[in-house]
């Protein structure tokens, strides 16, 4: 992972792609799934031996093997979307046509280091055809060569132009929705604080935060259970994440660990929480701390699920079951 340290190269510290045997308190399908996935690891070499291209490479590989099948959208789309530092590429999902339609835009986990809108293709064009939203995939820029808080900045660039350009698509730019899984669970609260602090509220009407990572302490009763492997996690992977996504920003900052922030005025939330997740406490938290706030949240574990088994829909029933809730949450948010 990247060094911390100031004038020196990046350097990519855990980066194994995990995984042991999985456990036997998963979900039997979700144990499948592990397996799976730890198999196809195990075709390449250790994250930690390549050049981060060709890590984020490797990944891309693996994790698009679990893409395939699901539903077929009318049609897809990219845009570039110019804001003052750059430009952002957008994915747009529509399984259906017309006007005044709602949004939902997306941002893929992979620790602000790797993973793409490849890896989490299947992902966005199920919640498309299960919430009749338009997906919008952002591709934000990854760690550890820009950091904190660039990507929160292209998501609000992407929230901009979408309130500018969104009747063109078909788009009501007032039924927007943000969510994301792991990391961009992470920045879809982050972006919700922005927008608030700009006194724009409203802007967003509502958050899917599936297994966030809102807390960099990485120190939880369920990292410890579920941080030694079998689960999608090795020992120091989340906190080398961490590292190449803060470089020298405080650790406790409330935009980058949303977990330390006040909360009061955020869009309603749906959290999508594992059981046997190393994220699992820090979700909970999440969601007791937006309802204390008077955010309404709702949070519903899934019973023998680890971190990422929105990727195993197209052979886990508890997958399936979690877009269908969220994407009903979705539609009643939306309308």
């Amino acid at each position: 992972m990247a060094s911390a340290k100031q004038g020196r190269p990046a350097r990519r510290g855990r980066l194994s792609g995990m995984t042991h045997e999985a456990r036997n308190d998963l979900d039997p399908q979700i144990r499948l799934f592990v397996e799976r996935m730890g198999a196809a690891w195990r075709e390449y070499p250790s994250l930690n031996s390549v050049p981060l291209a060709e890590a984020r490479r490797i990944a891309d590989q693996v994790r698009g093997r679990f893409t395939p099948g699901g539903p077929q959208m009318v049609v897809t789309t990219e845009r570039m979307v110019d804001w003052y530092q750059g430009r952002v590429r957008v994915r747009i999902y529509e399984a259906r046509t017309g006007k005044d339609r709602p949004a939902f835009l997306y941002l893929h986990g992979g620790g602000w280091t790797l993973f793409s809108l490849d890896t989490h293709d299947r992902i966005m064009r199920e919640y498309a055809a299960r919430s009749g939203a338009v997906v919008i995939g952002v591709d934000y820029s990854l760690s550890p060569e820009v950091r904190f808080p660039r990507a929160i900045d292209e998501t609000l660039a992407v929230v901009r132009w979408l309130q500018r350009e969104g009747p063109t698509l078909g788009i009501n730019p007032n039924r927007l929705a943000l969510g994301g899984d792991s990391a961009g669970a992470a920045m879809t609260v982050s972006v919700g604080l922005k927008l608030r602090d700009w006194g724009e509220p409203g802007t967003l009407r509502a958050m899917v935060l599936n297994y966030g990572c809102f807390d960099a302490g990485c120190a939880s009763e369920s990292f410890k259970r579920y941080g030694q492997g079998g689960y999608l996690w090795d020992p120091g992977e989340m906190q080398a994440f961490w590292s190449n996504y803060l470089g020298n920003t405080d650790p406790l900052d409330p935009l980058a660990a949303p977990l330390h922030a006040d909360v009061r005025g955020l869009p309603p939330a749906f959290l999508a929480i594992p059981e046997c997740d190393v994220m699992h406490d820090e979700s909970v938290a999440m969601g007791n701390k937006l309802r204390a706030a008077g955010v309404p949240a709702q949070t519903v574990i899934y019973p023998g699920a680890t971190h990422s088994f929105l990727e195993a829909v197209s052979m886990a029933r508890v997958a399936d079951r979690a877009f269908d809730e969220t994407a009903r949450w979705l539609e009643d948010m939306l309308i």
